[in-house]
């Protein structure tokens, strides 16, 4: 890793930290720069708009963080219906544990999804390559197309792991139902 992205790496994670000790809203850039060990002057050459970018940075990268451990939490299930299984339990368990997340949602929800409205069309284009490279080996039903099949998916997927309705995530073999006929029904042969 560069000396340029350990520095950033280490302005996100400093402005995480502020986060969790002041809010999504009263985090300011000095707080940020003094958890880091650098200069406010430092701070902006490397987030040049300012708080709101850095804010903006930091929602971006932590949901990229979530991201990556779902893809490493399913990479050893063989088949898309158990990945998407996995993917869904070990999500909606993820969202539930994050400390940080849980408290801007019970004390800063209205913060909280304006960042995320920024972030959503970039989780739905990262959710979305990745199922459709997994359903291009799939076989699907005559008239559906792994685009559209991916893009499905992608938005159940991102509602459900967030939300998970009726659904016990904790029980696998509701979740296996949950996919069967809500995910591949009417997708996959």
């Amino acid at each position: 890793m560069s000396t340029n992205e350990r520095t950033r790496t280490r302005l996100l994670v400093a402005t995480l930290v502020c986060i969790e000790r002041w809010g999504l809203e009263k985090t300011s850039l000095e707080d940020v720069a003094k958890e880091a060990g650098l200069s406010r002057a430092t701070v902006y050459r490397y987030f040049s708009g300012g708080r709101e970018q850095l804010v903006h940075a930091t929602v971006a990268w932590e949901v990229a963080r979530f991201f990556e451990r779902i893809e490493r939490a399913v990479a050893e299930e063989p088949d898309l219906a158990g990945k998407l299984r996995r993917g869904l339990m070990f999500g909606h368990q993820a969202i539930e544990e994050h400390a940080l997340l849980q408290r801007i949602l019970a004390t800063e929800p209205e913060a909280l999804l304006a960042e995320l409205s920024n972030t959503v069309p970039l989780m739905e284009q990262a959710v979305r390559a990745y199922l459709l490279a997994l359903l291009r080996s799939e076989d699907l039903r005559p008239g559906v197309s792994a685009m559209h099949a991916a893009d499905y998916m992608t938005r159940l997927f991102l509602s459900y792991v967030g939300s998970q309705g009726q659904w016990d995530f904790t029980d696998p073999a509701t979740v296996d139902e949950l996919v069967r006929s809500q995910f591949l029904a009417g997708v996959v042969a």
